[in-house]
């Protein structure tokens, strides 16, 4: 009994110390996010006497409910657009709207509104990654000076695109806009949960990141690249999370991507049921595949290239899902505790007591500083029917693993 009770107690503490680290680098990351701003050069003009070209790309399948609002912004951003210092603009900007595999009239429709359309049809080859590649291999004719990627069904907020374009060009590296997500017209509890858990994953911890001066992820819209940083990434894949990847692959090349606060792109969660949980299951079980293929990559190239943003990204990346991170902290202390009982060691109870208030205070602070003004207190006290709603998803991330692109359905318009 004795040897048995050695093997729990040490099997435990493992997990318990393993469980530390990304609740560390979590608490880190939440607390940085309250830091003063920083003084950078996302502000910094182009060359002077240059003008600089920007093209935005907006892969888009069967959007026609919806896309038009999204590039009437797109197309007032670009015409109000400051890069060039010598006050011309000539018509050198670009809207490309890449129509992939529609069966409806987004084509025509962004036609009509004066944007570059590309039409494709590959029913083997889907997905956003092969549609911007598509867009990245006609601007390969005639090359601008960052590309800006956005989603078809996401609001870019007044200035973003000048703002990312500015920052990108200026850095030499990806920019990344914050995107958040607004809760549907009818919530339930879980959406104000869901809404929580993506500000602190595209909000809270790349600002964190951002006011300590490392490289921030990728998260998918909202995204300026230099023409000399973009031209050569590999984008046509079926990845479904293919923003942390491309962000991972820059980042290793030299070029990691870097928040720019200022900016905001908003989507949307989706009303439906169904729709909410294919969405969800798509977003997670690609973070967990890229978390477990992409770290040890991220901390062999820190090794290799001896660089410490590497080892700041790895770390960043290893957390878990807040859900699934609740989730196994949650497991871990219960056994704790039952072992405890039977008579076991109280270092693994202790240290998993330790991690849930390091927890607690990250989430609480993440509300407190940035979300206390849409989310209510009583957010926080649905977290664990949220958790249960999760379940089944990690379940099926071991059994029945989702793979391939899939688009979520848009609520009506």
């Amino acid at each position: 009994m004795s040897a048995l009770f050695f093997v729990f107690n040490g099997g435990l503490l493992t997990i318990a110390l393993i469980l530390l680290l990304p609740i560390g680098v979590l608490l880190i990351e939440c607390v940085s996010a309250l830091l003063p701003v920083r003084k950078g050069i996302g502000q910094s003009s182009y060359p002077a006497g240059k003008q600089a070209k920007i093209a935005v790309l907006v892969p888009a399948h069967n959007e026609a409910a919806g896309i038009r609002p999204v590039l009437e912004i797109l197309i007032a951003q670009l015409k109000s657009s400051a890069l060039s210092t010598d006050g011309t603009h000539q018509g050198a900007h670009q809207l490309v709207v890449i129509a992939d595999n529609c069966t409806d009239d987004t084509a025509d429709i962004a036609r009509s509104m004066g944007a570059t359309v590309l039409e494709r049809q590959d029913a083997d080859r889907r997905g956003k990654g092969f549609a911007l590649d598509y867009g990245m291999r006609y601007l390969a004719n005639n090359p601008p000076d960052v590309v800006v990627m956005v989603d078809a069904d996401c609001e870019v907020t007044d200035g973003a695109i000048d703002r990312i374009s500015r920052k990108a060009l200026a850095t030499h590296r990806p920019v990344q806009a914050v995107y958040l997500l607004e809760r549907p017209a009818q919530p339930q509890p879980k959406d104000a949960v869901s809404a929580l858990a993506f500000l602190v994953k595209n909000l809270v911890r790349p600002r964190g990141l951002e006011r300590l001066g490392l490289p921030s992820p990728l998260t998918g819209t909202g995204m300026a690249f230099p023409w000399a940083v973009i031209q050569s990434a590999k984008l046509a894949s079926s990845n479904i999370v293919e923003d942390m990847q491309l962000g991972v692959d820059l980042a290793i090349k030299g070029h990691p991507p870097a928040l720019c606060p200022e900016t905001l792109v908003m989507g949307r969660l989706p009303q439906q049921e169904q729709a909410a949980k294919k969405q969800r299951t798509r977003w997670e079980h690609g973070h967990l595949q890229t978390l477990l293929t992409q770290v040890p990559r991220l901390l062999k190239a820190s090794l290799h290239q001896k660089r410490f943003d590497l080892l700041i990204m790895a770390l960043d990346l290893a957390i878990p899902p807040l859900s699934l991170l609740v989730m196994l902290w949650l497991g871990g202390l219960t056994l704790s505790i039952v072992l405890l009982g039977l008579g076991g060691s109280v270092l693994p109870a202790i240290l998993f007591s330790a991690g849930g208030a390091m927890l607690l205070l990250a989430i609480g602070l993440a509300w407190a500083g940035f979300g206390k003004a849409d989310l209510p207190l009583t957010t926080l006290l649905t977290v664990p029917l949220y958790v249960l709603w999760k379940i089944p998803l990690y379940c099926a991330f071991l059994v029945n693993r989702e793979k391939t692109w899939v688009r979520t359905e848009r609520d009506v318009v």
